[in-house]
């Protein structure tokens, strides 16, 4: 595995590369899952994934964090890289009787006030002595979230994160990341299915089948003709919606439904969102 501080850009401005890889290959069970790819992370950007079903997105997402290795290529680290995770899935014995708190100290004890300010960034500080039985999908993503941060990460990587949650509840979750990517200066990088969120969410897009079909800002990947052959119809609706967001700022709460809000012209614009 290298070893990256910064590189610089064409301007010679440096940028600090966190995470990436170069010329990967990797296939499973004799099947070629990713060819040839390549891509970088750099600090305090949102990045996400976007692909058909078994395009490679997770099997990416495990390269970085180290969870297989590739068949040809390296995979990039900076030095000291701290990473959060937010899996796909986590399913928790409903008769279990333990609190979010003491959720957030296993398998290793952490301090209370690393658990507490680890909730309050990902926005349910409330929910600190709630049984996680008791918890609403939109609450159990968030306490996940708040999981990933307890190390303070550098890269905080997040695979479906909002799986089970309406188009509002995933705009809601993705806003929340926009406030931890700047409170924390950390960079995100997701995968996900929802193309609609991921226009308003992203400072890049990732386009991925088996290698990487195109990338760069929202509005360049969304007019680009190997992303409107993958995702069709769906795709130009996806820009509507990223323009609509663009325009509109609407409240919800943990599970994306709406609240009111002010329509006051003199209101402060671009609040939290209620995430």
């Amino acid at each position: 595995m290298n070893m990256l501080n910064s590189e610089k850009h064409a301007s010679g401005h440096a940028k600090s590369v966190l995470a990436g890889v170069k010329n990967a290959v990797v296939t499973i069970s004799g099947q070629r899952i990713l060819q040839d790819i390549s891509l970088e992370i750099e600090a305090e950007e949102i990045v996400t994934i976007v692909g058909p079903n078994g395009s490679g997105k997770t099997t990416l997402l495990r390269l970085l964090i180290g969870a297989i290795a590739p068949d040809q290529g390296d995979i990039v680290r900076s030095a000291d890289l701290r990473i959060g995770y937010v899996p796909q899935k986590l399913h928790i014995d409903p008769t279990l009787p333990i609190t979010v708190a003491r959720f957030l100290q296993l398998p290793v004890s952490t301090p209370a006030e690393v658990v507490a300010q680890s909730l309050e960034t990902a926005g349910v500080g409330h929910l600190e002595a709630r049984q996680m039985a008791n918890l609403s999908g939109g609450e159990f993503q968030r306490v996940m979230l708040a999981r990933a941060l307890l190390n303070n990460p550098h890269l905080l990587i997040l695979d479906e994160a909002t799986q089970g949650l309406d188009q509002a509840g995933s705009a809601a979750f993705y806003n929340r990341l926009a406030l931890v990517r700047d409170q924390l200066g950390c960079a995100v990088l997701m995968v996900s299915h929802e193309l609609h969120v991921v226009m308003a969410a992203s400072d890049r897009v990732i386009c991925l089948n088996g290698h990487v079909c195109c990338q760069g800002t929202p509005e360049h990947v969304s007019a680009a003709p190997e992303y409107l052959e993958l995702f069709g119809p769906q795709a130009a609706g996806a820009l509507a919606v990223y323009r609509h967001q663009h325009d509109h700022h609407h409240h919800h709460d943990l599970d994306g439904e709406c609240l009111p809000h002010d329509h006051d012209p003199g209101a402060a614009h671009g609040a939290d969102h209620g995430a």
